[in-house]
C-alpha cells in the first residue's frame, strides 16, 4: 500500500527537492553560480548539525544529493568512486535534454536492506498448548523452545500456513515493500542485501518508489530542463492528464489551475482528455476490423506500463495490443500541427509516461514529462499567491472533451469508452470487456486470455491500482480522487464544445481528412 494522501517525511523531502531544483532553474545561472546553488540544496532541506531522520546528518544530506541529481535527470553516483554532486550539471543545463536511462533508480545507501520475505514469530506468542503452527508446517520448520514457537529460517518456505492458523496473530509474514508493490518481480537483493532492479523486467510504473518507506527509490525528472525552456522564451504548452482532479487542493477549479500553469511559464493549457477522445475512436475502429476475424481478442494501449509488460512477458500476444497511440501522443501531435514551433509538456500521474516520451518515435512530439508531484514543487518554487490568483472568466475550463475522455483516468474507463463508441456505431453488437488494475492482476488477465478464456473480448490493463488516479506521480488518496473524478466526468456531459474557439478549432483539426497522427 502506498502513502498517497499521507504527508509523510519521505514525501515532504521529495517535494522539497522538486521545489529547490525548480528555484535553482528559475535563478537562471550558469557555471560556478549554478554549482553553488546545487551544493546548497541539501543544507537547505537538511539544516542544522544533528541528524533527525537517520541520526547521521551527513548520510541524510548525501541521500538528498542523490535525489537532487535524479530530479535534474542526472545519474546516481557510484559509492566506491569519488564524484562531485555537481558532476554532469553542465550537460543537464540545456532545455533539450532527455534523461539517460535507467528511469527508476535505487539510492543504495538509503536502502534499509529489508528482507525479501520473512515469516517470524512475534512477542505476541502465548506458547499455547495446541501449537497449531507446528502441526500445519509442511517442512517441520517450527519447534518449541523456551515456552514459545521458533521458526528455523533455513527450513521455512514462507508458505504462510502458520500465519493463518495462529489464534493470537502472533506470526507475521513480511515482504520488502518495494518488491511487494512490483507486479513484475523486478526487484531482488544485491550481494549486500540492498534492493536492486532487474531492468529487463522493469516497466517503470514507479510503484516501488511510492511504496518504499525509506525513500530509497526515485525516478529521474525534467524539471530543470523544462524551466530552462521557459528561461529562453520557448512557447511550451501544458498537456494535463484528466487525473489532475483532486491533486491540487489550492487549485480546486480548472480556471485556477490554468492560471497557475500560465504563471509558472506555460503559454497555454490543454487537457489530454481531448486525445483520449481520439484514442477511443481509433481503438473502436481497430476492434471492429480485427476481432474476431484476425485476432481472438484486442487489448487497449493507453497505459505504457501495461503495454510494455504485455509485449515483453507475452511476446506472442504483442499483435493483440492495439497499435493506437496513447492520449498523450495524440494530443501532442494535434497541438504541434496547430502550432508547429511550440513545445509540449505532458503533466500527469505516471512515471512510465517519461519512458514513453523518451522513445525515438515519440520524442519529436512530447518534449517534457512532469508528474503532478513535480508540478506541485514547481508551483511552490514560484511563490504564487494561490488564494488571490486571478482567473480569466473566459478560460474557466481546460478544454471541452467528452465525459468518456475524462473517464480514461480510472480503471475500466478506457474499455467502457471504446465499447460505448462501438455500440454507437453498431447498436446490434455486444462488446464484452474485461479489465485489470495493477501489473500482477494484469499478468493474470493476459494468462487467461492466452488460454482462450477471453476470445472476442476487449481487454483493458492499467499498471497502477485504481488506474491513472493511483499512478506513482499522484499526490492525493486515489479513493477520494475517484469520487471527485466521477463528478468531473459527469460535468462533461453538460458542456458545449462551441464555447471554446480554440478547442473548437482543435476538434475541426482532428476531423480534417488531411490531419495525420
Amino acid at each position: 500500500m502506498s502513502f498517497r494522501g499521507i504527508n509523510t517525511t519521505v514525501i515532504q523531502i521529495r517535494r522539497q527537492v522538486f521545489t529547490e531544483v525548480a528555484r535553482m532553474a528559475y535563478a537562471n545561472v550558469k557555471g560556478e553560480q549554478a554549482n553553488h546553488l546545487m551544493r546548497k540544496i541539501p543544507y537547505t532541506i537538511i539544516p542544522g548539525e544533528e541528524g533527525k531522520l537517520r541520526k547521521d546528518i551527513f548520510l541524510e544530506r548525501a541521500i538528498v544529493e542523490e535525489r537532487v541529481r535524479l530530479a535534474m535527470g542526472l545519474p546516481t553516483r557510484r559509492m566506491d568512486e569519488h564524484n562531485s554532486v555537481v558532476s554532469g550539471l553542465e550537460d543537464a543545463s540545456i532545455a533539450d535534454k532527455y534523461y539517460d536511462p535507467p528511469l527508476v533508480n535505487v539510492i543504495k545507501f538509503a536502502c534499509n536492506r529489508c528482507p525479501e520475505k520473512l515469516v517470524k514469530v512475534s512477542d505476541l506468542c502465548q506458547g499455547c498448548l495446541a501449537h497449531p503452527c507446528m502441526e500445519v508446517c509442511p517442512k517441520k520448520a517450527i519447534t518449541w523452545e523456551s515456552g514459545r514457537s521458533t521458526i528455523d529460517q533455513e527450513k521455512c518456505i514462507k508458505c504462510g500456513r502458520c500465519v493463518t492458523v495462529c489464534p493470537y496473530n502472533a506470526i507475521v509474514k513480511t515482504e520488502r515493500p518495494c518488491a511487494a508493490a512490483c507486479g513484475m518481480g523486478a526487484i531482488h537483493s544485491d550481494e549486500l542485501g540492498r534492493a536492486e532492479i532487474d531492468y529487463s523486467k522493469c516497466v517503470s510504473c514507479g510503484q516501488c518508489l511510492v511504496n518504499c518507506p525509506f525513500g530509497a527509490i526515485a525516478d529521474k525528472g525534467q524539471i530543470y530542463q523544462l524551466i530552462q525552456g521557459f528561461n529562453r522564451g520557448d512557447r511550451i504548452y501544458a498537456l494535463v492528464a484528466p487525473a489532475f482532479i483532486n491533486q491540487f487542493p489550492s487549485l480546486a477549479s480548472t480556471g485556477k489551475l490554468k492560471s497557475a500553469l500560465k504563471a509558472i511559464g506555460f503559454c497555454d493549457v490543454v487537457e489530454v482528455a481531448i486525445g483520449a477522445d481520439l484514442c477511443t475512436v481509433d481503438e473502436a475502429h481497430d476492434f471492429l476490423e480485427e476481432v474476431p476475424e484476425k485476432l481472438d481478442f484486442m487489448a487497449t494501449s493507453c497505459c505504457p506500463a501495461w503495454s510494455m509488460m504485455a509485449k515483453t512477458t507475452f511476446p506472442g500476444l504483442a499483435k493483440n495490443i492495439s497499435m493506437t497511440m496513447t492520449p498523450m501522443v495524440f494530443t501532442a501531435r494535434m497541438m504541434k500541427q496547430a502550432d508547429p514551433e511550440a513545445r509540449m509538456c505532458f503533466i500527469g500521474p505516471c512515471a512510465a509516461k517519461k519512458l514513453e516520451a523518451s522513445r525515438r518515435t515519440v520524442r519529436s512530439d512530447v518534449d517534457f514529462v512532469l508528474t503532478f508531484e513535480e508540478l506541485a514543487g514547481i508551483i511552490e518554487a514560484k511563490d504564487l499567491d494561490l488564494d488571490n490568483l486571478e482567473v480569466d472568466p473566459a478560460e474557466m475550463d481546460l478544454c471541452y472533451a467528452s465525459a468518456a475522455g475524462r473517464g480514461f483516468a480510472q480503471s475500466g474507463g478506457v474499455a467502457k469508452a471504446v465499447a460505448d463508441k462501438i455500440k454507437e456505431w453498431r447498436p446490434d453488437m455486444e462488446v464484452k470487456i474485461a479489465s485489470a488494475q495493477g501489473l500482477a492482476d494484469c499478468k493474470k488477465l493476459l494468462m487467461l486470455a492466452k488460454a482462450g478464456k477471453y476470445n472476442g473480448y476487449l481487454l483493458e490493463g492499467m499498471g497502477c491500482p485504481g488506474g491513472c488516479i493511483g499512478g506513482a506521480g499522484t499526490i492525493a488518496d486515489p479513493v477520494r480522487t475517484a469520487a471527485v473524478l466521477n463528478k468531473y466526468v459527469k460535468d462533461a456531459e453538460f458542456t458545449d464544445p462551441e464555447q471554446s474557439a480554440f478547442m473548437s478549432n482543435i476538434h475541426m483539426l482532428k476531423d480534417d481528412p488531411n490531419f495525420e497522427v
